[in-house]
């Protein structure tokens, strides 16, 4: 539901009220749902109903190339997801500038009331971009709330553009950029200890940059927990959330933060280019406007220029297959994949797997290298034999403290199989 005005709105409640329920907007999936015949029951259990997952599967159309394992670096469409998109593309290209500027306004704000119903926030608590980096970019550089002598916080697992943007904090605010190492193992006690030994040594700390699910290792770290931390030492946190919306079970509430920036490109499963990020109306003033922007609403904290009008307006039909799926089986399905693998090679020595067992910090990405081999060529190697020798495409992930790795990021269409045979080709390779 949306609240607007004081009133509870319904999804088709918001877009009658705006007069949009037209066939402009509203998506189809084209029978979707009822083809997947959803069962009911413990997310664990799903997790293993091969017959399910088979039918979720048959909306992908998939390479015969390689065995996918490297899904993090964007979603599939799903077909229905895809066929939507189409017929957009087809609407606005042949309506021009006639729909661009009469009515994509219009079904662009209902496309919001929807974002924002799917992450329980108002509407006017989000605002689009074209990617999570976008996002954050317009997040870190635009808090207003630091002063020379400040210092600012972040990790070796964040992403490395957003490491940037907190660098740059230094010339743009005259503050001190910290950065730490989240400990490897990791544990949720240690990650804790880790900020909060950060937050103890820097009692100057007013910014932090959280990274819900880390791109590099799949790690995931308590967020909530970590924003109240921070809040108690006089701190805010803007959270990356571009692997966590949609690979976990996870709405903006859980997430705990006031300014979370994030993707509908990657786990949601809408076209590439597909962003957005949320400040809590309350502190919309700490975000500063984008360059002279006019309003004092969230979209003049960022200025895009023309997007792809057709992606946008296809998120709905992303989310709606996301949610015809469940999104507490999807995220348990990422996990369970996941920890097929993991199972099968933690135990040998010469393997080292980055995230724990931990259901708190583990997803469906999941990094790994072999014992003692740290430097870009040797997880080049290991990413160059995977691919030439057993068809299973992977990447190296750079930038983590304790030395490079190679991370494995299953997806809905992902078989069991498909994990078994890394598992089996990790062991070959030792």
């Amino acid at each position: 539901m949306a609240i607007i005005g004081g009133m509870t709105l319904t999804r088709r409640g918001f877009l009658a009220s705006t007069g949009l329920l037209s066939g402009a907007l509203v998506s189809p999936l084209r029978g979707a749902a009822q083809q997947l015949a959803r069962p009911s029951g413990d997310p664990a259990e799903i997790a293993r109903d091969e017959g399910y997952w088979q039918r979720v599967a048959a909306h992908y159309r998939v390479t015969d190339k390689v065995i996918n394992l490297e899904a993090g670096y964007w979603g599939m469409m799903a077909t229905p997801v895809a066929d939507e998109y189409a017929r957009h593309i087809e609407r606005v290209n042949r309506e021009s500038s006639y729909y661009a500027r009469r009515s994509y306004g219009a079904d662009l704000a209902a496309v919001r009331g929807r974002v924002a119903e799917f992450l329980r926030v108002e509407p006017d608590e989000i605002a689009f971009a074209r990617s999570a980096t976008e996002s954050l970019y317009a997040l870190i550089g635009g808090y207003n709330k630091l002063a020379p002598g400040d210092a600012v916080l972040y990790a070796d697992l964040d992403y490395p553009a957003m490491q940037n943007a907190m660098r740059s904090l230094a010339d743009r605010r005259r503050v001190e950029p910290i950065r730490i190492t989240i400990p490897e193992p990791a544990s949720h006690d240690s990650v804790v200890a880790a900020y909060a030994a950060a937050l103890d040594k820097h009692p100057n700390i007013r910014l932090v940059l959280l990274t819900h699910v880390s791109n590099k290792t799949g790690l995931v770290i308590p967020t909530a927990a970590l924003t109240t931390l921070a809040r108690s030492r006089g701190a805010d946190t803007i959270v990356d959330a571009a692997h966590a919306i949609g690979q976990l079970d996870v709405t903006i509430p859980d997430v705990g933060a006031d300014f979370v920036g994030f993707n509908l490109h990657k786990w949601i499963g809408a076209p590439l280019g597909v962003a957005a990020f949320y400040v809590k109306k309350s502190r919309l003033a700490t975000i500063d406007r984008m360059m002279g922007e006019s309003g004092d609403t969230i979209d003049s904290r960022i200025h895009t220029g023309t997007t792809n009008f057709a992606a946008f307006l296809t998120i709905p039909a992303a989310l709606d297959f996301h949610e015809s799926v469940g999104r507490a089986y999807k995220a348990a399905r990422l996990r369970y994949l996941r920890d097929r693998w993991v199972h099968a090679v933690r135990e040998l020595p010469q393997v080292q797997v980055l995230t724990p067992d931990d259901p708190r910090m583990s997803a469906g990405i999941t990094s790994f290298r072999l014992r003692g081999q740290t430097s870009a060529a040797d997880n080049d190697r290991v990413v160059n034999t995977l691919l030439t020798r057993h068809e299973i495409f992977t990447r190296r992930s750079p930038g983590v403290d304790g030395g490079d790795c190679v991370r494995v990021t299953p997806a809905l269409y992902t078989r069991p199989a498909d994990v078994d045979r890394l598992a089996q080709a990790v062991r070959a390779m030792i």
